[in-house]
């Protein structure tokens, strides 16, 4: 990821598509999310993106200002991307379009800065992609890393939803629950 920008060489044809290698790479590849937006009430996506991220291994930072000092899913809540305490690999942007580019701005501010920049679904900012492919991270818009995980991994498809993907891989039970997932452990 480092240097990679998304581009139609990359797979992508203006944010439109991505290849699933490109997912697949990012969410292999990334071990640290700051999740902008992030909620504590249980009926939120945000907050159903960030336990099932935490559930898949990611160590998930939840940034939201009105929470900050507070507790999401026992994980400490910061006011801003500048107050995580760790380098971050990726910015899951929950923030609508136009709140994303001054997330992108303030996310390469970041030393270091991350590698990727994703943006939930329905959120989608040409700038912000601009600025931060610019600066050589790979941007990533109107897609959930929780959906891309489990359609990759092929877990999508026990709930019926077809995933495009085709596997002999049995699931493994890990902590309760079946796991089948992208990440080699």
């Amino acid at each position: 990821m480092d240097g990679e920008s998304s581009s139609a060489d990359d797979g992508m044809s203006a944010h439109g598509s991505y290849k699933d290698a490109l997912i697949r790479r990012v969410l292999d590849e990334v071990k640290t999310i700051a999740m902008v937006g992030a909620s504590a009430n249980t009926s939120r996506p945000s907050y159903l993106v960030l336990k099932y991220l935490i559930a898949k291994g990611y160590e998930v930072y939840p940034i939201n200002p009105g929470l900050a000092g507070k507790e999401i899913l026992g994980r400490p809540v910061y006011g801003s991307l500048a107050e995580a305490p760790v380098a971050i690999d990726m910015v899951d942007i929950f923030r609508n379009s136009e709140a994303a580019l001054g997330v992108t701005r303030e996310a390469l501010a970041l030393q270091p800065k991350p590698k990727v920049i994703w943006m939930q679904l329905s959120v989608r900012n040409d700038e912000a992609a601009r600025l931060a492919e610019a600066e050589g991270l790979t941007v990533i818009m109107d897609r959930c890393p929780k959906i891309e995980y489990g359609r990759l991994s092929g877990e999508i498809g026990w709930t019926g939803v077809n995933s495009r993907m085709i596997s002999s891989k049995r699931p493994a039970l890990r902590t309760g629950f079946q796991h089948r997932g992208l990440r080699k452990e």
